[in-house]
């Protein structure tokens, strides 16, 4: 058996630990440079404050309601996270971080004769040592562990948190009840994919007629997710169902920029970002996009969005490559149009290899010392802090953000640590 833990609301249920305050109180946190809401608590969903939604759009509505916002934390977020890791590890030594609120746990050679207690006593260990809430879902396999915590989410007044998807009945009423957009793996387009064919429900994807279909348009992936949902285990540890076919990494500034060497300082660092993303899951890319924004707001041209890409002809996660090709896509692009203040930029690498599966080209091919070079600088920036070692481009100093509610960093930071006054 498998167990997948999520915390709660995890933003918002950090912030709530240091001040009780705000418990069954809405809360919502923002994302860099406050700008979307992020993370919300259960009162703040219950007001009908929509995911993602721009603060500036909805600021009279959170003041009318009296909603507690936050500032983005991750120093706190990431602290709570790993001791949240260290408990579970405490119920199995197999625990798989699947994301900073998320674990699977491998339960299979742990002996547990009530599995739902089990899991309530990882409920109640979290909330007794830390504060925060979770929910557990617990199944013969990873995707139905998922579904399993769904469900244990859904319905907390009926499973208290905990819900063991153990027989064949349990698994066949959940199947029929999850809708097949909400599979863990199935992203958008095949989403889209699948209502076409009237594949609606997690039950309509494992009917034996579908079973040459999705070998055929989803290979092996569709197929091991199909055994999954059967009750077979077909995913290892690391894997999911989905590979990831595109990285990208986009931020706000904290101010419109018209200097073409901070928008620049900006695109080079977005882009040595993502190589270091690809070489941590061992990817490389063969297309390379570079994105501007424009506050809509304030021009008059309606266009305020750019993209340039290349195809390059070899596959590479190398900082250097990505970034200069990135700043010369940058040029090209602003010398093509007359918009000269922008609030956001990102690069996109997609046509994604993995980095053993790298095909030579007879006449180009990247510089062989990239390679020892970009192992050398993760090694440097790994032990003694990131961007210790930086490409020229790139600015010494992280750019401050807008973070006007940022609560203290309670647990990483001596000089701020919780002060308590007794009188």
């Amino acid at each position: 058996m498998y167990a997948l833990i999520d915390c709660n609301n995890f933003y918002a249920s950090c912030e709530r630990v240091f001040q009780p305050q705000w418990q069954e109180k809405p809360v919502i946190v923002l994302s860099n440079n406050d700008g979307c809401i992020i993370s919300r608590s259960e009162e703040a969903k219950a007001l009908g404050i929509p995911m993602a939604a721009p603060e500036f759009k909805i600021r009279t509505h959170l003041k009318q309601h009296k909603v507690k916002v936050f500032s983005s934390n991750y120093s706190l977020y990431g602290d709570l996270s790993q001791r949240v890791m260290g408990i579970m590890r405490t119920f199995t030594p197999n625990v798989e971080e699947y994301s900073i609120d998320e674990a699977f746990l491998d339960l299979n050679e742990i002996a547990i004769t009530n599995h739902h207690a089990y899991g309530q006593q990882m409920r109640e260990k979290v909330l007794k040592w830390l504060s925060l809430p979770i929910c557990v879902g617990i199944a013969p396999t990873k995707t139905l562990g998922k579904a399993a915590n769904r469900i244990a989410k859904k319905y907390q007044e009926h499973t208290g948190g905990t819900y063991v998807m153990d027989t064949d009945e349990k698994r066949l009423k959940a199947l029929k009840w999850l809708k097949a957009e909400d599979v863990w793996g199935i992203g958008r387009r095949m989403a889209k994919r699948l209502k076409a064919k009237n594949i609606l429900t997690a039950y309509d994807l494992i009917q034996p007629h579908w079973h040459d279909w999705i070998k055929k348009e989803w290979g092996v992936v569709g197929l091991r997710l199909k055994m999954e949902l059967e009750g077979i285990p077909a995913i290892g540890d690391g894997a999911v169902p989905e590979s990831k076919k595109s990285i990208a990494t986009t931020r706000s500034f904290p101010k419109q920029l018209t200097d073409y060497d901070l928008i620049r300082e900006r695109v080079s660092t977005f882009a040595t970002v993502t190589a270091e993303k690809l070489r941590k899951q061992n990817s490389c890319c063969h297309m390379v996009i570079v994105m501007l924004v424009a506050d809509k707001h304030s021009i008059d041209d309606p266009k305020y969005h750019y993209s340039k890409g290349i195809t390059l002809p070899f596959a590479t996660n190398s900082a250097l490559t990505i970034s200069t090709v990135a700043v010369q896509l940058l040029k090209e692009m602003l010398a093509e149009t007359n918009t000269v203040r922008f609030k956001k930029a990102g690069i996109i690498v997609t046509e994604l290899i993995p980095q053993d599966a790298k095909q030579l080209n007879l006449f180009n091919n990247e510089d062989p010392r990239h390679l020892a070079l970009m192992k050398a600088m993760d090694k440097v920036n790994e032990k003694n802090g990131k961007r210790i070692v930086r490409l020229a481009t790139q600015a010494a100093k992280t750019w401050d953000m807008n973070q006007k509610m940022l609560s203290p960093r309670y647990t990483t930071d001596i000089n701020e640590i919780l002060t308590v006054q007794c009188r």
